[in-house]
């Protein structure tokens, strides 16, 4: 209800009290000049501003429309309007039925009320019940280089910066997009939307929903990360690997940054919210058709051409229109290489042949060198065994070195024909890789295309004259290369070895192992024992330089001798004793037993006799103990020899005795008996003794 009709009310009976003694005219008269003036003030479209009188023509006719419905009833009789007459009786007023206050002020256009609802409701179309932070779809109405304009059917549009639809290029005017209602009316009384926000919200069922049906989708690629893009898909940064950009290998991923590509999501981990994309999908999708119809035309032997779609250090990957086969590195050229990239590099168009592929023709193998004459065909007709040739090292390992003869062809010089020398060395020793040589050729192949060459054979054999050179008993000065249990080896010449047996190192040392005796790489004195020319081996030796000292020793060291020694290595069955010249004897362990019943010790320098002598096995035994054994026993035999010749005596004595006694008369009786007891005394004192 308005101001007005809270004013004048149909059904509202308003009571004016009336003076005494004032006529009824009177009163009619200011009642419906009261009337008058209400509904001139209902004329809100007409007012006059202040301090300004409202002119008679402009008043007269809204006066005479807005009062001509109007009736006042009293309780006598209806008076018509003429002038402000002063009433005081109790006057009724009230409104038709059918007046509309609405046409007030307005042209007056007339409707039914079905077209009137007809009109409401087309009306009501028009507009959106719209709340803040809701997300709806909006159409674009207007575009230019900053801002976006969109119609979400409210009572004014919404404006959005032009970046939030960086994903999407291809906006134009009309396009439906969604929003999201940030305020439907901020500081400055416009809409506010956002399609960022809206994007975030419904983004994550958007991922999943393409995920599931396997759509395509479009994304920006906002930047480059570690192995790979970050795409803005449905306002959600994914992943998209280097190897999902494209179906050939991308050297250059900023290439694609800024750029609205289509994509397929491949995975999504729910739990962390991350997604993977891919392009490369897209682009195998669409050669599959083409990869089929390839395959199913291969043949071997076939030449075809295709692009080099990656290079690796074993081989290169041929593009063949959708199909990928590839180029080991040994198919590549008749003659080696290091690496593919000397022969071709990526995005080189070549020619290929066809040597294999497997039943299901995913692996196809092509070849290159193939599509040129072999090398080996070429080869010159003339060569043979024994020819010399020059060629280049191109391939080193431990058991010989590869030479390149001409391009193509190569010959295998074995480590043993490099050098005379018999000592275990490797090809590293002498010749390193690009190495100019010149070379013998030992064996040739043409049919199985192999050849074998020497170095050593361009030198002369050492071994030609070496009973000349190294006579038996000759002197010389050799190089130790290497030991063994047995002996050493030493080095006379370049190619020319000897043994050194360990038995031929010393007269008076027991050695052990040779490295007690020298070093390796040091100089030792040799002299030629014997020469096998047909095994090429020369026997050596060392003390055959001095006299043998055991003729000597055999007086020194006589069975029975004395000599003093030094304990220096012990054993489990005896000692080792230094004696004097430098020779060393064995003493058992029942033989170190000294005189107070202890036993020798290490380093402990003490008497032993020679017990065992052996010029041939140059063997000295010795004993410690036998020296105070002997020493006691001889002691024991000298008193026994004593006590021997005094029984012999007293025997003698005694038997004297008895054959005076015969001759002796009864006076000597007396003395006889005494001397008699005296002797017997003695005896029995030296069977006591003894």
């Amino acid at each position: 209800m308005t101001e007005n009709e809270d004013i004048i009310n149909p059904e509202q009976e308003e009571v004016i009290p009336v003076e005494a003694g004032s006529d009824e005219t009177a009163v009619e008269a200011e009642a419906a000049e009261n009337v008058s003036e209400e509904v001139a003030e209902t004329a809100e479209p007409i007012v006059a501003e202040a301090d300004e009188p409202v002119e008679a023509e402009a008043a007269e006719p809204i006066v005479a429309e807005a009062a001509e419905p109007i009736v006042v009833e009293t309780e006598e009789d209806i008076v018509p309007v003429v002038s402000k007459p002063r009433f005081k009786e109790k006057v009724k007023m009230e409104q038709p039925a059918n007046f509309d206050w609405d046409a007030i002020g307005k042209k007056h256009e007339f409707y039914s009320s079905d077209e009137r609802n007809k009109l409401e409701q087309m009306y009501d179309k028009t507009l959106s019940s719209i709340g803040d932070h809701e997300v709806i779809d909006g159409i674009v109405v207007g575009k230019n280089n900053r801002e976006i304009v969109v119609n979400i059917g409210f009572k004014s549009d919404g404006v959005i910066p032009v970046s939030e639809f960086r994903y999407n290029q291809e906006l134009k005017i009309g396009d439906k997009v969604e929003v999201y209602v940030e305020n439907q009316e901020g500081q400055s009384g416009q809409l506010m939307l956002s399609h960022k926000k809206a994007r975030i919200l419904r983004s994550w069922d958007r991922i999943n929903e393409a995920f599931e049906k396997e759509e395509i989708i479009n994304g920006y690629v906002k930047c480059r990360t570690k192995g790979g893009l970050i795409v803005d898909v449905f306002g959600i940064e994914a992943f998209l690997p280097g190897s999902q950009i494209d179906v050939k290998p991308i050297r250059d991923y900023d290439i694609y940054v800024d750029k609205t590509m289509e994509f397929k999501v491949v995975k999504i981990n729910q739990e962390y919210k991350n997604v993977v994309v891919s392009h490369k999908a897209l682009i195998e999708d669409e050669l599959e058709q083409q990869k089929t119809e390839i395959i199913s035309k291969l043949e071997k032997g076939q030449v075809l051409e295709g692009t080099v779609k990656n290079i690796t250090t074993y081989g290169v990957f041929i593009d063949l229109g959708g199909v990928d086969g590839l180029i080991h590195i040994t198919d590549l050229s008749w003659g080696r290489i290091n690496h593919p990239e000397e022969i071709v590099e990526l995005d080189q168009k070549i020619k290929v042949v066809i040597l294999d592929f497997d039943d299901n023709k995913k692996r196809i193998a092509l070849g290159l060198k193939q599509l040129t004459p072999h090398p080996w065909d070429a080869l010159d007709e003339n060569l043979k065994v024994g020819d010399t040739v020059k060629g280049k090292v191109v391939v080193i390992a431990d058991y010989g070195a590869f030479i390149e003869i001409v391009q193509g062809v190569e010959g295998l010089i074995h480590v043993s024909e490099m050098s005379w020398s018999q000592h275990l060395r490797t090809a590293q020793d002498f010749l390193k890789v690009s190495d100019e040589i010149e070379a013998v050729i030992l064996t040739l192949d043409r049919e199985e295309r192999k050849m074998s060459l020497g170095m050593k054979q361009l030198i002369p054999d050492p071994w030609d004259n070496i009973k000349t050179k190294y006579p038996v008993n000759s002197k010389h000065t050799a190089t130790v290369r290497n030991f063994t249990n047995f002996g050493i080896f030493v080095e006379m010449e370049e190619g020319v070895d000897g043994l050194i047996h360990i038995s031929d190192l010393s007269w008076s040392k027991k050695i052990k192992h040779p490295a007690e005796f020298t070093k390796v790489g040091e100089s030792i004195e040799v002299i030629v024992l014997d020469v096998d020319e047909e095994n090429r081996r020369l026997s050596l030796g060392h003390k055959q330089l001095e006299e043998n000292p055991w003729d000597v020793f055999e007086d020194i060291f006589a069975v029975g001798t004395i000599h003093q020694g030094t304990i220096i290595t012990t054993s489990d069955k005896g000692m080792i004793v230094s004696m004097p010249y430098g020779v060393e004897g064995f003493a058992p362990n029942r033989h170190l037993k000294k005189e107070d019943g202890t036993q020798a010790r290490l380093e402990e320098t003490i008497d032993f006799k020679v017990i065992e002598f052996s010029k041939e096995n140059k063997k000295i035994i010795l004993s410690h103990s036998r020296i105070h054994e002997d020493i006691a026993q001889s002691s024991r035999q000298s008193e026994s020899d004593t006590a021997q010749n005094e029984a012999k005596s007293s025997k003698r004595t005694v038997k004297q005795i008895n054959e005076n006694l015969e001759r002796t008369t009864l006076g000597d009786l007396d003395v006889l008996a005494g001397l008699k007891e005296n002797l017997e005394k003695e005896e029995k004192a030296a069977r006591k003794k003894k």
